[in-house]
């Protein structure tokens, strides 16, 4: 008999022979499910982002569209919908057309494979409340959320024009700088739980979340996703200050509409992944399930999820109402020679860790042995590279402010100049006084032959 006909136990986590034994009709359900959760945290997260940036410039925010501006971002969606659209001369029309497309399909791809809870009851069969799985699946979102950077290279190119050119070769450079700082912040997910697929990942966190002993991997992922998803203090391919709109500014209507939309699905992408890999996934907080046994069963998982991934896009809404934009060298150096240092000794440290305990050696010797001096470590370089960089700034300051106190360096001319006549006027007045000894006139005015 088929397993899957009897009821779900509590807590069911889902595995990946789970997968692959749905029918037809319950893998459409599912789509339309991530699709309608993706446009509706989309609605959500544009109105949220403006309501807490109004609270924190002491301003009201939207609030005349729909109860309390809840349907502002819908009412932004429709205008968008029936502005005009205008299309440069010079663009490459076929690459313009398909690079917000781009943008947007890798976007909903990535959730195909997010846990969203364990083992559920829908419409009389008993099912995981996820798409689908694969023993690689944390790979699968982290190469959809790299696809996005094609739709932004191309938009930028394909404009013809200057300013959104440059915001697609930087995007390009921040995409690669802080991808590999992601991806490494991944590994020791993966060295820890044994497993790159996420219900796995999921499954091993249901008594310790991976936040707690991999913290470090837990803040350069957080910074990174920042970096991955151009959001401030990190968007500067779009800076519009320096690039007036960045990679979008040829763009208007539909198109613009699709990296919008493009932009607040990878938020909520990355955000998604951050709660599986580090945050317990759809179990609930601690403490919940010693005080209610069911907090992982039946559907309370997916609102335990949707509640951290909004917690991670307060995150990234309150950068965006805290810090400034960064200077691009300083941008790259925290992803070059920041970031990536710190991930690869923490995954030394971590494997070091796992064989250890794999031995049997005890695991608060191998923490103080290993851990602790990896700590040291990367508190001291990171304080010495802060060091390091203020008095960088403070000589450029002392050399800004040396060149101020000197004099005006522009040449001025003297007072008795005298300006050299122009060679084009020394032969035209040359001419001009050769022509009568030279020439001779006749009736009419034609020289004599």
């Amino acid at each position: 008999m088929n397993g899957h006909t009897f009821a779900a136990p509590a807590d069911s986590n889902s595995t990946l022979a789970d997968f692959g034994q749905d029918p037809l009709w319950l893998i459409i359900i599912k789509v339309i499910g991530v699709f309608g959760f993706l446009v509706v945290m989309t609605l959500f997260s544009i109105v949220f982002e403006r309501k807490v940036v109004g609270r924190m410039q002491n301003r009201i925010g939207p609030n005349r569209t729909g109860p309390w501006g809840t349907l502002q971002s819908l009412a932004d969606g429709i205008k968008l919908a029936f502005k005009e659209e205008i299309i440069p001369v010079l663009a490459d029309k076929p690459v313009y057309w398909i690079a917000p497309v781009l943008s947007v399909v890798p976007a909903f791809l990535a959730f195909s494979v997010v846990p969203f809870g364990p083992v559920v009851s829908m419409f009389g069969r008993h099912t995981p409340l996820q798409l689908t799985d694969l023993p690689v699946g944390v790979l699968v979102i982290f190469a959809c959320s790299s696809l996005g950077v094609y739709g932004i290279v191309l938009s930028g190119w394909a404009s013809g024009s200057t300013y959104p050119l440059l915001g697609g070769l930087r995007s390009a450079a921040q995409m690669i700088s802080y991808e590999v700082a992601m991806g490494l912040s991944m590994v020791a997910v993966f060295l820890y739980a044994g497993t790159m697929s996420t219900s796995g990942i999921v499954g091993a966190q249901k008594h310790l979340w991976n936040v707690i002993p991999l913290v470090v991997s837990f803040g350069v992922y957080c910074i990174s996703m920042i970096g991955e998803t151009n959001r401030a203090p990190f968007d500067l391919p779009e800076a519009e200050s320096e690039l007036v709109g960045g990679f979008h500014t040829e763009y208007s209507s539909m198109k613009f509409a699709l990296f919008f939309l493009a932009e607040y699905i990878n938020m909520v992408t990355v955000s998604a992944l951050a709660t599986t890999l580090f945050l317990g996934g759809w179990h609930a907080p601690f403490g919940i399930v010693s005080i209610w046994g069911g907090a992982n069963s039946g559907w309370w998982p997916f609102v335990w999820f949707t509640v951290k991934v909004v917690l991670f896009i307060f995150g990234f809404v309150w950068l965006r109402g805290t810090l400034p934009r960064l200077r691009y060298d300083q941008f790259m150096h925290l992803g070059w020679k920041v970031l990536i240092p710190v991930n690869l000794v923490w995954i030394l440290a971590i494997t070091t860790m796992r064989v250890l305990g794999d031995r049997g050696t005890n695991r608060l010797v191998v923490a103080g042995v290993v851990l602790i001096p990896v700590l040291i470590g990367i508190s001291l370089y990171t304080v010495l590279d802060v060091k390091k960089q203020a008095r960088i700034e403070a000589a450029e300051a002392v050399t800004e402010a040396e060149a101020a106190a000197l004099p005006l360096t522009f040449p001025i001319p003297p007072m008795d100049l005298v300006v050299p006549h122009s060679p084009r006027l020394v032969l035209a007045e040359a001419s001009a006084a050769t022509l009568p000894e030279t020439a001779r006139s006749t009736e009419g005015g034609r020289p004599d032959v």
